[in-house]
């Protein structure tokens, strides 16, 4: 008895083990009896037409049997591809619609949007010159009083005829216009929280002009706006030119000639 006593290491520390037990036991009690079991295997692709499928690829090879373990395992293969490929395409979307405007690290080399806004109004004043130019030339054509019947004179006489009646019309057209904006009055702003307005938001959906405790009001939630990231065409092809399978591959070929 000594001898269990001093070999005992529980006993040396001062722990009593059926205390210890009953602990333990007293802890976990509501998951005593209860039973525990692995949630169904559901496969990701359609089984039926994946194993038709699948067999139609064995046969070239010579096999005629696939079990259904195979499906399975393919099926499963295929979302956690899948899910891979979203996750990264994700993350290369997201860089691209990350904005460093504001941040301090990073200072402005080159304004492309700028630059191409400077080239239009360059076109734009170009064209205003020789809209003047031409102008000028068919007015001088219309004053004309030459007695002579050049086909050219007449073209042009005719051409500033057009000219002259197009811009009235037009400034009939802009004064009907003012006129009409004149009679309608200053535009008013609808206020969000006015009542009949149908508004999302507290516990449920109603018009807010029937009770107090409608939606529309300052006191009801206000729930965020869910972001949306948006992947087109040219993140899947920045996708595909990285990855070592796909940088080859006749897919991305056909994504660039799109």
């Amino acid at each position: 008895r000594d001898d269990d006593d001093i070999n005992d290491v529980a006993s040396m520390a001062g722990v009593n083990l059926n205390e210890e037990n009953a602990r333990i036991m007293a802890t976990n009690s509501e998951l005593v009896g209860t039973q525990i079991q692995s949630c169904k295997d559901e496969p990701f692709l359609a089984a039926v037409p994946l194993h038709k499928r699948i067999l139609e690829m064995a046969k070239k090879l010579g096999i005629t049997d696939v079990p259904a373990e195979v499906v399975t395992f393919i099926s499963h293969a295929t979302q956690n591809r899948l899910r891979t490929v979203i996750e990264k395409v994700t993350v290369i979307t997201q860089h691209r619609m990350e904005s460093y405007k504001d941040d301090e690290w990073y200072e402005q080399a080159t304004d492309v949007r700028s630059q191409l806004k400077f080239f239009e109004q360059l076109e734009r004043l170009e064209k205003q010159r020789k809209d003047e130019q031409e102008r000028e030339i068919l007015l001088k054509a219309a004053k004309s009083r030459s007695r002579q019947e050049d086909p050219e004179q007449a073209r042009l006489k005719q051409k500033a005829k057009e000219m002259q009646q197009q811009e009235l019309a037009q400034m009939r057209q802009r004064d009907a216009n003012l006129t009409a904006l004149a009679a309608i009055g200053p535009r008013k702003k609808r206020k969000l929280d006015s009542p009949g307005l149908l508004t999302i938001g507290g516990e449920g959906l109603g018009m807010s002009g029937g009770s107090q405790a409608g939606l529309g009001t300052p006191s009801s939630r206000q729930y965020a706006r869910q972001k949306i990231t948006r992947v087109n065409l040219r993140d899947f092809i920045f996708y595909m030119e990285q990855e070592r399978e796909t940088s080859h591959s006749l897919l991305l070929y056909r994504a660039l000639l799109k």
